[in-house]
């Protein structure tokens, strides 16, 4: 307004200036000329600065949808809710089914991405062309307890557990906590005389996909009779529905042991033990002992970054830990939403959305596989192979 009112004052000078007859025809020139450019340049600058902003997007005007793992779902429901604050344009609404409906779901393309814990096989490659899986955290799957020692008291986190043991429990092969092999493995421990109930999940999971490609690895017989999968035929147990199903079985039921993140055993204030890796070291499951087996495993990153973590090599690494991956494809339909979604992975993958992680037991990428995720994520089109937008 005030450069408006400049103008205004600068017309009317000209115009007195040029109605008053003691005035040189010289004078008038001149002066009419130094008006004129300085009207010119206050009005560029008017059309400039006083102009009606470019339109953008109106907050929660981009929707996207996913679903799948719920190894995640803690952590990206914070995600979500903290990016909301840095970017308001997308509201992004995620739904913990398993990474089995996950990958259901992407593949019939009814949402935009899913979270899976499990890796993509050929068959599911097949289904889906150009479905690419990113790496967002590392984490560990843990086994969860509820004891009673034989006094009654609860047994705290830490008890001992072997890979021969723990698939013996889940073969049901080793029916109770006074077990020999268990005594053995824990002689400070007053193991009660009380029958183990095993919890596991009931529906299509990457958690299971994690934990069943573990004892594979380190069971012949597991691997021959039952194998690895998202879903398996479990030959004992009580089942649950998503991680937060089977922390909610072992937290009701006393004599219990199952397999969850690590995340909802701290949520849920469950106990859980420690186990022996490949090195032959007694293991805690941790940020530091889940970032040691991903840094064991960098090296043999494949090209895909389907990399599985169980069993991995190093002194220091927890052998049941697995990282949780977003998929998404190569070239999205709307371009709208591949910019938020690609804006928001670079988001997730910073220092701030590594915080988050950290503060709900889940352990950032490494900087050379953070590295390798963002080249893809770049490479990603929209549209049928349009470079996707950056404002």
């Amino acid at each position: 307004m005030r450069r408006i009112w400049i103008v205004a004052v600068l017309l009317a000078l000209a115009l007195s200036l040029s109605a008053c007859g003691s005035t040189s025809p010289a004078e008038k020139e001149v002066v009419e000329k130094v008006v004129k450019e300085t009207v010119v340049a206050e009005v560029e600058k008017v059309v400039e600065t006083e102009a009606p902003p470019a339109e953008r997007p109106a907050p929660g005007s981009v929707q996207l949808t996913g679903a799948g793992a719920s190894f995640p779902y803690p952590l990206y429901s914070r995600w979500f809710y903290e990016y909301a604050f840095v970017n308001p344009t997308a509201r992004i609404n995620y739904q913990s089914i398993g990474s089995g409906g996950g990958i259901r779901q992407i593949t019939a393309k009814t949402v935009d991405f899913a979270g899976s814990d499990a890796l993509l096989n050929d068959q599911m490659k097949a289904d889906a062309p150009g479905l690419m899986q990113l790496p967002m955290v590392a984490g560990a799957v843990v086994l969860a307890y509820n004891v009673p020692d034989a006094s009654g008291e609860a047994i705290p986190t830490g008890l001992h557990l072997t890979p021969e043991v723990i698939a013996d429990i889940f073969l049901g092969k080793i029916t109770r906590w006074d077990d020999p092999a268990l005594e053995a493995l824990n002689p400070e421990t007053s193991l009660p005389e009380q029958e183990i109930l095993v919890a596991r999940r009931s529906d299509g999971s990457g958690t299971t996909f994690i934990f069943t490609s573990y004892l594979s690895q380190v069971s012949e017989e597991w691997q021959n009779n039952v194998g690895a999968g998202t879903s398996v035929e479990w030959p004992v147990g009580l089942g649950g529905k998503g991680n937060e199903g089977v922390a909610g079985l072992i937290s009701q039921q006393p004599g219990s042991i199952g397999y969850v993140e690590l995340a909802y055993a701290t949520e849920n204030k469950l106990a859980y033990a420690s186990v022996v890796n490949r090195a032959g070291n007694l293991i805690a499951p941790s940020l530091e002992s889940t970032t040691a087996a991903s840094d064991a495993a960098v090296a043999e990153m494949p090209e895909d970054l389907g990399q599985l973590l169980v069993n991995a090599p190093g002194d220091d690494s927890y052998p049941i830990a697995g990282y949780t991956f977003l998929l998404v494809y190569e070239d999205m339909p709307d371009c709208s939403k591949a910019r938020e979604l690609n804006s928001f992975v670079h988001w997730a993958l910073s220092d701030a959305g590594d915080a988050a992680a950290l503060e709900l037991h889940y352990a950032p990428l490494g900087a050379a596989v953070k590295a390798m995720v963002l080249a893809r994520l770049d490479g990603i089109t929209c549209d049928g192979g349009q470079p996707v937008p950056t404002e």
